[in-house]
């Protein structure tokens, strides 16, 4: 069975959405120009695949128009939607084609522009009401267009996670990203991208002005329901971005990034979406034979930065080896383009220190929740 290994691994900026440097910046234009880079020194004719990661379009196949785009057109494109989780399964799903023998050299990653995506209605009656695809049935204790209950509050319950320890770990996940901009971590992995305003080519969500006095301050999002502690400050952003990264089998001898050793993805009750890596990052290990203490970097997501402490907590991690240049509070969450995003910057970070192994893992919406090990290699 040959390696699945990756040979590039690239990422657009973060832009805050509506109000960013990519708020009139399709997913379309974000995909081709990562898909474009990641793909500029390879035989177009040698890919099989593009696959993507993307969840607020449907109809057309977005990873089709960033193959047609970069002059792929013998990759047919693949629009894969796993909500959150979907960036990181595009890679999951390119890694097994290549594990089974069926194809040699994918293109993988997300796209998420919250800034342009339509926005949908359907009628009730006589009149139309807005509408979105939810992720789930709903249901009073894990509302299907709330994540803030069912992921963040939820979590948080769970494992005992305070108004405190959420703020405290935004502010780690600000200032984490603002060290790694300032810091020159980003540089390697970022593709700027053209705008109507100009060269957009540094991530813009982190600010540099949060200060836990900040954070402490501002109200919970349910006022009406006790206790509850779940903010704007400690909840991730709304954010436009890309990534994408060139899956190869690793019989084909090309110089390499990293090998993937395995992936794992879960279902867990809706209720229970925000803890999903808590059962993800243990089966994802052990399909690689590894455990936790042989991770040198985890990256997991911060849709809410309750559920992150959480996993941390449950599962016994040292916080200093997570999320170590920021993550969603800091950085931002492009939903369908955070996972093969974090898979970008762990590999980058991991070369950056001399190589080691990796995790990426995230929860996602409705009750899912997905981990993959990477083994990435000395410069």
């Amino acid at each position: 069975m040959p390696e699945a290994v990756i040979l590039e691994a690239l990422r657009t900026p973060i832009a805050t959405a509506f109000k960013g440097s990519l708020r009139d910046v399709d997913g379309f234009v974000l995909a081709d120009r990562v898909v474009g880079a990641a793909a500029a020194k390879l035989d177009p004719a040698a890919i099989d695949d593009v696959i993507l990661g993307e969840g607020l379009y449907g109809g057309g196949v977005v990873a089709r128009h960033a193959a047609v785009t970069a002059g792929l057109t013998g990759a047919p494109g693949l629009a894969l939607n796993r909500h959150c989780a979907a960036g990181l399964s595009s890679v999951q799903m390119a890694a097994a084609s290549i594990r089974a023998g069926m194809d040699e050299l994918i293109i993988a990653g997300g796209v998420n522009s919250s800034s342009t995506a339509p926005r949908g209605y359907r009628v009730v009656g006589e009149e139309r009401v807005d509408w979105n695809s939810p992720t789930h049935p709903d249901r009073p204790d894990a509302p299907n267009r709330d994540m803030s209950i069912t992921v963040g509050w939820n979590a948080a319950q769970r494992a005992g996670v305070s108004r405190e320890e959420m703020d405290a770990w935004a502010l780690r996940s600000h200032r984490n990203a603002i060290r790694a901009i300032d810091e020159g971590r980003f540089a390697a992995e970022i593709v700027p991208v053209e705008t109507p305003r100009g060269l957009f080519e540094t991530d813009e969500h982190p600010r540099r002005d949060t200060t836990l006095e900040k954070l402490a301050s501002l109200k919970p999002l349910h006022p009406e329901i006790e206790g509850f502690s779940i903010t704007a400050g400690n909840a991730c952003g709304s954010n436009d971005a890309a990534a994408a990264l060139v899956v190869a089998s690793g019989g084909l001898g090309l110089p390499a990034l990293a090998t993937i050793r395995s992936w794992a993805s879960v279902g867990v009750d809706p209720a229970e979406t925000g803890l999903a890596p808590v059962k993800a990052i243990p089966k994802a290990l052990a399909r690689a034979g590894l455990t936790p203490g042989d991770v040198d970097l985890f990256e997991i997501n911060e849709a809410f930065a309750a559920m992150c402490v959480a996993t941390i907590a449950l599962l016994g991690l040292d916080p200093e080896r997570v999320n170590v240049n920021g993550s969603g509070c800091g950085l931002g969450h492009p939903v369908a383009a955070t996972g093969s995003r974090m898979l970008v910057t762990l590999v980058h970070e991991l070369r950056r220190r001399g190589g080691g192994i990796g995790v990426a893992a995230m929860c996602a919406g409705g009750g899912m929740g997905s981990a993959a090990v990477i083994e990435v290699h000395a410069p």
